[in-house]
């Protein structure tokens, strides 16, 4: 372990620079396909956010309407000009509301933290909402050394610490550091694990802050931060299976990368993947290539392993359903296993194998399954619609358990959602349904048929108790492969449209892309998404132009292997309408020479075919293509003329024809020239330029007025080539750019001092430019600048390459839909690393001239983007209010014609009289200002009208719990903003006041449970109750439902917490070892088995060194008596069992005795807080279990910083100003008042219940004009202080609201 090093000063400077150099183009920018370089990293936010490493950009998307949201390209480093591969994501967990004093406006406040790191050890934290970067962490640097020395990043994850939320992170092999990354960002804490491979981290959904790593030879790292800024560390050791360490052994000796290489680099096919169990504490799952483990934490022991079942693909993922005892494991060869756990053991069996890339539809062989998520955010929402349901038929119910069937009921219904990235640029979304295996018993395994004997073989057959069926919710096509070229349609008004007749085709917002692939993908720039995708060729796409506005004529060829040699070229016409693919110049033998390049007329009626040192071929493109002829000329560059700019009447030289069809073609003053013939511009080897033209099938010299100086280049060839009439601009590979004027002959040239150009464009131009000059030139370093050449300085005044640094330009094109002279430029941009970007280019203002991103509003979407996340903060704040107050559904309504919706949403009006019939209509005392509803929904008008705030299925959830009570209410708004501790807290918040309530009136409970018994007969009772819970066990009574998933990590009833921790007792019986068998001891001490601990202890061997102490405990808690002499004694011992660090052994002599409360103490002032509430659940009643539960409480708030979990321990415990003061404490004034108005609500319900029928009915109306708090500690002045604060930050809320502008998607 080292110590962190200093700070680097300028990590906050440059991360904004970079911010706001290379994050700019982010709103208008398509990624590229994800690789095995990015590590499969992907994450998912509880808020439903999706992001997944692409390349050197990082995708975020979301995966219910699948549509893309933004790209975040990582800014370049400054050892390298290039961007590095993403190799890991993760969303930082969502943080507290901002408070009134924090700037509740202030959207740098509420930051949508996203950390990403790449392959060159920088981890850029992103601000997802503002797309900027907030930091740029670079280990080298704080360590100050060279660039590369640590490593690239392997993996990230987020803990909680008392400062905040710190980011873990892996660097290179075995480093793994811990920053913060607020004001100062800084490392400050390293720990160097060589000479393992660190491979995987995460953090403990019981703890946030704790977290593991996992090392890919089986060494596993515990560790937990301490106020004082240390970290508690404890290391474990998996046994891993001999192939994986045979494997691994061999691949070290064949490495592929270096040594600072992180895991995914050096061994890109070996995976070690880690989870947490988010059912059992202290239990994970680990993955390695040929082994699933579950590993015990506290045990630190492996207590199952299953191997790899034959004909599977290797493990590569493992993940765990957030509701469900099940394991989703996903494989080399894109297969999804589904593994359930045995019941009453940590052993998992397989039950259902699923294809994860459909057999149909796709290329052979199939694109590899890179990456797979669970979505979290959808087991809170089906939470809360079971629990209101369950808790609106139960509410008068005191039973613990309310569901007493078989466990199957679990996965009756139950429904499951997965995310995966392919790597042909595909993002899927799937939904799994589990269905009862009565339902279904003919069909066992639902996969696809390839997989039948590998899917579900006799042996697992026999477990299978439900059935699963995989269906895929929707598709995200991004970019399939590496861009390697690029074409704009740019038609003139001679080019009709496809259907036929005489109307000219206009100009359209569509570009085609060639991919290595060999698809062609036709992007829609005003949505942002690829329209369409064509697999046209079967390798690499050389060359691609429009015909028109609705073809594109592609290239490619293939190098012929046998003795003859040559090249088979293969050219097809694509029509976008028809999606039909059409071969022309089909040859049965292979060429002498590759198709160089195309050249498409703008009409679209010719094509120039280049070859490699062959002649030009001159097509026309009829509806049989066929060719005019062939050009014997040694040609370097030819172009064909733009559409001609239009431009008043001017001398008889450049005089233009005033039809309505614009000429393609021009000729000199002396010569007229038919308005549909079109010319081409070339240039020679020996640096001769002409100009021919194209009348039907004639072709002839343009001639051209030559200019009075020579243009024979002496210092390079003419490399690049531009024309449009009249001007012919050329640039050779010395970096020179020369124009010539073809009807008067003028000319001019200039030195750009770089390298050779490759390519030049004219920028289009409509009437009423300033400028007719502005072109853009790609040099051959992959880099470009923009240039006027009607400016007196061209090269003064050019904008150099400042738009996407980090980013090599293969190839770029103006877009031509352009149809005003206030309308920007916009240049297409094809980079290397396979992203496609727009650029907007504004060269008219003075100050600040160059590029920006086009930052215009989307003009086109498939659906509404109902993500409230990405609300401005008041915006934002304001819909959470009304969706806890309680809106009725009909405000969703919205008069978008064009949103998908069901039939009990449809069309409604644009506008309200009174919005305030738009709240419903409760019976509760009204608490803070009563017309901020009313202005709130005002605001968020625009927001409804476009139908963005929620889809249809959230609405039709929110429409059934609305008036379900206000904890629905309340935890329906926090998960929608993806606070998922929140909304569990408001789900719990009713049984834990039943439970306090229950417990402060003295009812009694279900399985004879008593709230106070005599002292003598104490045990007793006790080991009668065990062995009635041993009975119901055995009989194989069923876990109620709220044990599953996410809600029990607030458990807090004595039965939950005894029947979780009676669950783990059948994982241990077989590991040996004294310190296992101390902690198994333990385990039943506290679930008051005394006669199997003292088996145990009588089981130690007489030569062991623990003998006379077990013997000692065994004699104690076999002849337990009450007897004040022998609990004397008792006590001194277990004292001085404390004082010598054997505090465990110690609280079981005072269980033997029935000092429990005395044993829970000393259990908690040991760190033992779960085992405390376990023997407290086990043994203690009343207000002895209140007391255990509340310091319980306390140590969570302070010690792990979960203020959701600490307040669901007080309100069961009954500390219920605690409860509310923490409230206060964290400024959270509105959830404050929302508390006061759910346990208002909760204990009216509960007091009616219990009261007569006429004296509820006679005493209501008072009643709801006064809040009810059950606490007799509270005085109504905190309880009015507390309405009067909420009615000031609503009053500030509306403020804010008002000053914000609306921003729809």
């Amino acid at each position: 372990m080292m110590a962190a090093p200093p700070a680097s000063p300028s990590a906050r400077s440059r991360g904004n620079a970079a911010a706001a150099a290379g994050g700019n183009t982010t709103s208008t920018m398509l990624p590229g396909p994800a690789s095995r370089s990015n590590g499969g990293c992907i994450d998912l936010s509880t808020s439903g956010l999706l992001a997944h490493g692409a390349g050197s950009s990082v995708v975020v998307s979301d995966p219910r309407s699948m549509q893309l949201l933004c790209v975040l390209p990582m800014p370049s480093s400054p050892a390298s000009s290039l961007a590095s591969f993403v190799t890991a994501v993760r969303w930082a967990p969502a943080g507290s509301a901002p408070s009134l004093d924090a700037g509740l406006g202030e959207d740098d406040h509420r930051p949508l933290r996203l950390a990403a790191g790449d392959r060159h050890g920088r981890i850029a934290v992103w601000d997802a909402r503002a797309r900027a970067v907030l930091h740029l962490l670079s280990l080298d640097e704080s360590r100050s050394v060279a660039p590369g020395t640590s490593g690239g990043v392997q993996d990230l994850c987020w803990i909680h610490h008392a400062s905040g939320w710190l980011l873990a992170s892996i660097h290179g092999p075995s480093l793994l550091c811990i920053w913060e990354t607020s004001t100062n960002p800084r490392v400050l804490w390293m720990f160097d694990a060589s000479p393992e491979y660190l491979s995987c981290i995460r953090r403990d959904p019981f703890d946030d802050r704790h977290l593991c790593a996992l090392g890919l030879r089986g060494f596993l790292l515990s560790a937990v931060p301490r106020y004082d800024s240390d970290i508690s560390l404890k290391e474990h050791r998996i046994v891993c299976g001999a192939g994986d360490v045979a494997e691994l052994q061999r691949l070290e000796k064949e490495m592929a990368a270096p040594a600072p290489a992180p895991a995914l680099a050096a061994f890109p096919l070996f995976s070690a993947r880690l989870c947490f169990s988010p059912q059992w504490r202290h239990i994970l799952y680990a993955t390695y290539p040929r082994e699933l483990v579950v590993f015990d934490l506290n045990y630190s022991t492996a207590l199952s392993v299953a191997s790899l079942p034959r004909g599977f693909g290797k493990f590569s993922d493992v993940m765990a359903d957030p509701d469900l005892d099940l394991l989703y494991c996903t494989h080399a060869d894109g297969k999804l296993s589904i593994w359930k756990r045995k019941e009453g053991e940590q052993v998992h069996l397989l039950q259902a194998v699923e294809e994860l890339m459909p057999s149909i539809g796709t290329v052979v062989p199939p694109p590899a399954v890179l990456a797979t998520t669970v979505w979290q955010s959808e087991s809170i929402f089906r939470n809360i619609d079971k629990l209101s349901q369950d808790l609106a038929q139960t509410q008068s119910s005191h039973s613990v358990i309310f569901d007493t069937n078989s466990d199957k009921n679990v996965y009756q219904g139950a429904m499951s959602y997965i995310t995966s990235i392919s790597e042909d640029g595909k993002i899927w979304s799937w939904h799994l349904t589990f269905d009862d295996k009565s339902a279904d018993s003919k069909k066992i395994n639902l996969g696809t048929s390839n997989h039948g004997d590998a899917g579900i073989s006799k042996p697992r057959s026999k477990g299978l108790d439900f059935t699963v069926k995989i269906n895929l919710m929707g598709q995200l096509h991004l970019l399939s492969s590496t861009v390697t070229t690029l074409a704009v349609p740019s038609p003139s008004l001679l080019a009709t449209v496809a259907r036929g007749g005489n109307n000219p085709a206009p100009a359209v917002p569509l570009v085609g892309l060639g991919t290595q692939s060999g698809t062609i993908e036709v992007v829609d720039v005003l949505a942002n998404a690829v329209s369409v995708s064509f697999a046209v060729h079967s390798s690499t796409v050389r060359g691609l132009r429009w015909l028109g506005n609705s073809r594109i004529v592609s290239f490619s060829y293939n190098q012929v292997s046998d003795k003859t040699g040559g090249y088979n070229n293969k050219l097809v016409i694509t029509c976008l309408r028809s999606g039909l693919n059409r071969p022309f110049r089909v040859l049965q033998k292979p060429e002498r020479a590759p198709i160089r390049a195309l050249r498409a007329s703008s009409s679209g009626r010719y094509l120039l075919i280049l070859f490699r040192d062959a002649p030009v071929e001159v097509w026309a493109m009829t509806k049989n293509p066929m060719m005019l002829r062939s050009l014997a000329l040694p040609f370097t560059v030819l172009e064909w003329t733009l559409p001609a700019a239009p431009r008043p009447s001017q001398n008889a030289a450049s005089k233009q024809s005033s039809t309505s069809k614009e000429r393609s073609g021009e000729v000199t003053a002396t010569e007229s020239s038919d308005e549909t013939a079109e010319s081409f511009a070339f240039a020679l080897v020996n640096g001769a330029l002409g100009v021919f033209e194209v009348h039907g099938r004639r072709i002839r010299d343009f001639r051209p007025k030559w200019p009075s100086s020579s243009f024979a280049s002496s210092d390079g060839l003419v490399t690049a080539m531009a024309y449009r009439l009249p001007h012919v601009v050329m640039g050779d590979r010395s970096g020179n750019i020369r124009w010539w004027d073809v009807t008067t002959g003028l000319s001019s040239s200039f030195s750009t001092h770089r390298e050779g150009i490759r390519r030049i464009k004219f920028s289009p131009v409509v009437h009423g430019d300033r400028s007719r000059g502005r072109i853009a030139v790609l040099f051959y370093d992959n880099t470009f600048s923009i240039f006027d050449l009607d400016s007196a300085d061209p090269l003064a005044n050019a904008i150099l390459h400042p738009q996407s640094p980090g980013t090599l330009v293969l190839e770029l094109d103006w877009l031509s839909t352009r149809t005003r002279k206030d309308e920007p430029l916009v240049l297409c941009i094809a980079g290397a690393d396979s992203s496609f970007r727009l650029i907007e280019v504004n060269m008219d203002t003075k100050i600040n001239s160059g590029s920006k991103p086009l930052i215009t509003k989307e003009r086109f979407r498939p659906m509404p983007l109902c993500l409230p996340i990405l609300f401005p903060t008041s915006h934002a704040l304001a819909l959470r209010m009304i969706l806890q107050l309680g809106v009725k559904p009909s405000w969703f309504e919205c008069n978008n014609t064009d949103k998908v919706g069901s039939n009990s949403f449809k069309a409604a009006p644009a506008t309200f009289g009174d919005l305030r019939t738009c709240m419903i209509e409760t019976a509760l005392p009204p608490i803070g200002d009563s017309v901020v509803p009313e202005l709130l929904l005002k605001v968020l008008e625009p927001y409804r009208k476009e139908g963005c705030i929620l889809d249809d299925g959230r609405a039709k959830l929110y429409s059934a719990i609305v008036n379900k009570g206000t904890y629905a209410r309340f935890a329906f708004a926090a998960a929608i903003f993806g606070d998922a501790q929140e909304s569990l807290f408001w789900l719990q918040l009713p049984k834990a006041l039943h439970h306090f309530l229950d417990k402060s009136t003295s009812k009694s409970t279900e399985k004879g449970l008593e709230s106070s018994v005599h002292t003598g007969s104490e045990q007793t009772s006790t080991l009668n109750r065990i062995a009635s819970r041993e009975r119901s066990t055995a009989e194989n009574v069923a876990k109620d439902t709220e044990n599953y998933g996410q809600l029990c990590t607030m458990a807090f009833k004595q039965d939950q917490l005894w029947f979780n921790a009676n669950e783990r007792i059948p994982w241990h019986d077989k590991l040996d070892g004294e310190d296992a068998l101390q902690k198994r001891i333990h385990e039943l001490v506290s679930l008051g088995n005394l006669e199997a601990a003292v088996s145990l202890l009588l089981s130690t061997p007489p030569e062991g060194s623990n003998f006379y102490p077990n013997a000692l405990r065994a004699v104690v808690l076999s002849s337990a008596v009450s007897q004040s002499l022998h609990e004397l004694a008792v006590k001194v011992v277990a004292a001085n069992m404390v004082r010598t660090d054997k505090s465990l052994s110690g609280t079981h002599l005072l269980c033997a005795v029935g000092k429990y409360q005395e044993a829970c103490s000393q259990l908690q002032d040991a760190g033992c807080w779960t085992d405390a509430a376990t023997l407290a659940a086990t043994h203690l009643h009343g207000s002895d279990y209140a007391r255990v539960l509340q310091r319980w409480a306390g140590y969570v708030l302070r010690g792990e910083h979960n203020m959701w979990r600490a307040l669901i321990l007080y309100v069961a415990a009954g500390a219920l100003p605690e409860a509310l003061e923490t409230l206060r404490k964290n400024q959270r004034p509105d959830t404050a008042a929302l508390f006061l108005l759910a346990c208002h609500e909760i204990y009216s319900q509960i007091t009616a219940e219990s009261e007569p029928a006429d004296e509820t009915s006679g005493s209501a109306p008072e009643r709801t004009q006064k809040l009810r708090f059950p606490s007799k500690n509270v005085n109504e002045e905190d309880l009015i202080a507390v309405s009067e604060v909420f009615g000031q930050y609503q009053q500030k809320l509306v403020h804010l609201c008002m000053d914000m502008e609306p921003t729809v998607n």
